[in-house]
C-alpha cells in the first residue's frame, strides 16, 4: 500500500509542479525555463488555457447578465409608451373578441346617454344623430384594436372621423363634441369592467379607454382645426371674389349672394377704400385691416390684388367717414403713398359706383402732391376732369355750373369776376360797379349752391374747373 501510495504522491507534487512550471512560463521571460517547457509546452498550455476559458467564462457569466438586463433597460424606452398605456397581455383575446363583438351595443349605449343628458342632441336630425351613431361605432371598434396595438393610436382614431360627413362641424360645434366624446367615455368605463377576466384586465380596460378617449379628443380637435383652415381658406377665396367683383362692376345678384355668405349686411351703407398695400404677404395685410377694423366697430371686406389694396368698409354714413373717425383708423393699416375713399353709398349694390370714383381718383392724385391722406374722390373733381374722367366732368357741370347759371345771369358774373380778379373783394366790386357787400352777399349764394367757398383756394379751383367744363360743353352741344 505504502508503495503504491508513493508513486501517486509523487505524481501529484509533480503535476502541480509542472503546471505551476507551465504557468510561470507562460507569464515569465527566463531562457532557462524554455528547453524544459519546449516539449510539453502545447499540451500544458492547451490544458490551462481551456481551464482558464473555462474558468473566465464561469467569472464573466454575470457580467452578461448584467449586459443583457442593461440592453433590455436600455430597450425598454421603445415600448415604453404601449406598455404604459396598455401593459403587454394584459387584456386577453378572449377579452378583446369579447369586446370586438359588444362595440355596437356599446356605441348604442353611448347614443342613447346622449339622448338623455343632452337636450340639444334629441333635437338633431335623424341623420345628424346617425352620423353620430356611426363614429361612435367606429370608435368602439377602433378601441379594440388600439388595445392590439397601442402603437398605431393616430391611425386607429382619426378613422373615427375620416367616415364622419364633412359638413358635420358645421352641425355640431368643438364644445359640443367635446360634450359627446366625455360622455362615450363615461359610458365606456362603466360597460366595460363585467367583460374582464379579473382585476388586472379591470384595471388595464379603465386605464386604456381614458387614454383612449384623449387620443379621439386630440384628434376631433385636429379634425375641427383643419376645417377652420379649410373654410377660412374658402372664406378668403370668396371675399377676394367679392371685392374683383365690386371694382370690375358686376351683377349686383352675384355680389350680394357671395358677400350674404360672407356675414355681410346687404342694406348696410359702403364707402370703397384704394391705396398701397403695406406688404407683400396678403395674410398680414388681412391681419392688420381686420384688427384696425374690430377696434373701429365696423365690418370690412378687403381684397389684395397685387401692390394695391381695396377695402370696402361698412356701417358709416358719409358724415361719418368725412369726420375721419372710420377713414383715418382703416389708413393706418395702408402702405405709404396716397390713399382716396370714395362717396358713401346706401348698400353694398351700389359699392361698385364708390369704386369706381375712388379708381379714378387713385390715377388723379398725383395732380395734388399736397392732398391730404385719405382724401375724399369729390375732393379731387378737377384732377379727375382734367385726366379725361367723364363722371367728375359731369358732376362739375350738373353740381356746380347748371346751378350757378340758373341762378342768374348776376351770380355767374360775380364768380367768374371775382375768379379773374384773384378773390379781391374791392377790384371786383369795380369791375361790376356794385358795392363789395352786394359781392359778398353774392358770393355766399353761391356757396349756397354749390357747396364751394370762392374765397377758399382749393374751392375756387373746384370752381373755376367746373365753369371751363361748362363752357366746353356748351360749346359741343352736350348742355
Amino acid at each position: 500500500m505504502t508503495r503504491e501510495n508513493a508513486p501517486r504522491r509523487a505524481t501529484t507534487p509533480a503535476s502541480a509542479g509542472r503546471a505551476a512550471r507551465g504557468a510561470a512560463q507562460a507569464g515569465s521571460d527566463s531562457s532557462g525555463a524554455a528547453p524544459t517547457a519546449g516539449k510539453k509546452t502545447p499540451t500544458k498550455k492547451t490544458q490551462p488555457n481551456k481551464t482558464t476559458a473555462k474558468k473566465t467564462g464561469d467569472e464573466a457569466t454575470p457580467p452578461r447578465k448584467t449586459s443583457s438586463t442593461s440592453t433590455r433597460k436600455a430597450s425598454a424606452p421603445k415600448h415604453a409608451t404601449s406598455e404604459k398605456a396598455v401593459p403587454e397581455k394584459a387584456v386577453s383575446e378572449k377579452t378583446l373578441r369579447d369586446l370586438e363583438r359588444a362595440s355596437g351595443r356599446l356605441a348604442q349605449a353611448s347614443v342613447a346617454a346622449m339622448e338623455d343628458e343632452l337636450s340639444w342632441f334629441g333635437r338633431m336630425p335623424a341623420d345628424q344623430r346617425a352620423s353620430v351613431l356611426l363614429i361612435a361605432q367606429t370608435g368602439a371598434a377602433g378601441f379594440v384594436r388600439w388595445l392590439r396595438n397601442p402603437e398605431h393610436a393616430l391611425e386607429l382614431t382619426t378613422e373615427a372621423f375620416r367616415g364622419a360627413p364633412r359638413d358635420l362641424s358645421r352641425w355640431i360645434s368643438l364644445r359640443q363634441t367635446v360634450s359627446l366624446v366625455r360622455l362615450a367615455v363615461e359610458v365606456f368605463e362603466q360597460q366595460l369592467p363585467p367583460f374582464a377576466a379579473d382585476e388586472a384586465e379591470r384595471a388595464a380596460l379603465v386605464e386604456g379607454i381614458l387614454r383612449y378617449g384623449r387620443e379621439v379628443a386630440f384628434a376631433a380637435a385636429s379634425s375641427y382645426a383643419a376645417a377652420a383652415e379649410a373654410r377660412g381658406a374658402w372664406d378668403a377665396r370668396l371675399e377676394a371674389l367679392v371685392v374683383d367683383g365690386i371694382v370690375r362692376g358686376d351683377a349686383e345678384e352675384s355680389v350680394l349672394s357671395r358677400a350674404a355668405a360672407l356675414g355681410w349686411d346687404p342694406a348696410a351703407n359702403a364707402t370703397v377704400l384704394v391705396g398701397t398695400s403695406p406688404s407683400d404677404d396678403p395674410p398680414t395685410v388681412v391681419f392688420e385691416v381686420r384688427s384696425r377694423a374690430a377696434r373701429a366697430g365696423c365690418p370690412v371686406l378687403l381684397g389684395v390684388q397685387g401692390t394695391r389694396l381695396v377695402v370696402v368698409a361698412g356701417g358709416a354714413d358719409d358724415g361719418q367717414a368725412r369726420d375721419g373717425s372710420l377713414l383715418e383708423t382703416l389708413s393706418a393699416a395702408f402702405g405709404d403713398g396716397p390713399i382716396v375713399a370714395g362717396p358713401t353709398v346706401g348698400s353694398l349694390a351700389e359699392a361698385h359706383i364708390s369704386a369706381a370714383e375712388a379708381l379714378s381718383a387713385m390715377r388723379a392724385v398725383v395732380a395734388w402732391p399736397t392732398a391730404p391722406r385719405p382724401v375724399r374722390s369729390a375732393d379731387l373733381l378737377p384732377e379727375r376732369a382734367l385726366a379725361g374722367d367723364p363722371s367728375a366732368e359731369r358732376h362739375l357741370i350738373e353740381h356746380i355750373a347748371r346751378p350757378l347759371e340758373e341762378a342768374g345771369p348776376a351770380l355767374l358774373e360775380t364768380v367768374e369776376v371775382y375768379l379773374e380778379v384773384g378773390g379781391v373783394l374791392e377790384m371786383c366790386a369795380r369791375q361790376l360797379f356794385v358795392h363789395p357787400n352786394t359781392v359778398r352777399y353774392r358770393l355766399k349764394k353761391a356757396a349756397e349752391l354749390t357747396g364751394r367757398n370762392a374765397a377758399d383756394p382749393r374751392d375756387a379751383l373746384v370752381l373755376r374747373v367746373a365753369l371751363a367744363a361748362g363752357r366746353l360743353a356748351r360749346s359741343r352741344g352736350q348742355w
